[in-house]
């Protein structure tokens, strides 16, 4: 039997579109009074007052109850995380600081958004320099993800043991993390997912030997520059392999060329 609306599913509806029409007025206004017509680039104090602006939107969000449009509000706050963190004249002048805000949105509203948590962890990691932000969020969201309806949840447990690993220096804390990625990866049909099982545990059981294995933090290094989304990650994580020793090169084809330390051959 099909159920008809309710009064409160009505009111429900109109509160959350009344916010967001609200939040979609606040950001035109800010762009309407901040956009120069001479190209000219704006004062330090107008960058500040659309980052303030900004984050007061998201503080709007997430205060919004929850009301059957969770989904709405997650797909709205990173829409504007992402003209956020592309806009790279404002955040020459406001850095980072403020990207968790974004994500304190999506995760609380759809924390089963998995495609937003390596945003997640670069942006909060490696642009804001917030690597414990970044593991409490992802911790929070994995209490809702569930392996046999998200396939690809495994690789927040990923994202999370290379912050513990290579961020807080918590190599037992990044061992458990990537033992759960490979139980998670373990119950997926797809076999290049399966494949990557065998991987994590080995790096699992490298960090439970010794929490600060130095050729467990070259691996986390390689996979981030494979995986980065970033040309700052991509960077970072060059970096660093360079500085436990590795050897980077570009080959022709994009690809990545990486040699192990000697003494770790």
């Amino acid at each position: 039997m099909k159920r008809g609306w309710r009064w409160s599913d009505v009111i429900g509806l109109a509160v959350t579109l009344v916010a967001l029409s609200s939040v979609a007025i606040m950001q035109r206004r800010s762009l309407e009074t901040l956009q120069d017509p001479s190209g000219q680039v704006l004062t330090e104090a107008e960058y500040q007052r659309q980052t303030a602006q900004t984050i007061a939107q998201m503080e709007a969000l997430a205060k919004l109850p929850a009301l059957g449009f969770d989904n709405l509000v997650s797909d709205w706050a990173f829409l504007q995380f992402l003209q956020f963190f592309g806009d790279s004249d404002a955040r020459r002048v406001t850095g980072y600081d403020q990207v968790p805000a974004f994500f304190r949105v999506i995760v609380a509203k759809d924390p089963r958004f998995v495609q937003s948590y390596p945003y997640l962890s670069t942006a909060i990691t490696v642009y804001a320099s917030q690597p414990k932000t970044s593991v409490e969020l992802m911790a929070q969201g994995l209490t809702h993800l569930d392996p046999h309806y998200q396939p690809s949840a495994y690789l927040v447990w990923v994202f999370r043991a290379m912050d513990e690993l290579l961020f807080l220096g918590q190599g037992l804390a990044a061992a458990q993390s990537y033992n759960r990625a490979a139980e998670w990866a373990e119950l997926q049909t797809d076999p290049h997912i399966r494949e990557a099982a065998p991987y994590y545990r080995s790096l699992a059981q490298t960090l439970r030997n010794d929490p600060d294995s130095r050729m467990a933090q070259i691996n986390a290094w390689i996979w981030a520059l494979v995986n980065a989304v970033s040309d700052r990650s991509r960077e970072t994580a060059i970096e660093n392999i360079e500085r436990l020793g590795g050897e980077v090169s570009r080959l022709p084809d994009g690809s990545w060329q990486i040699r192990h330390p000697e003494d770790l051959r």
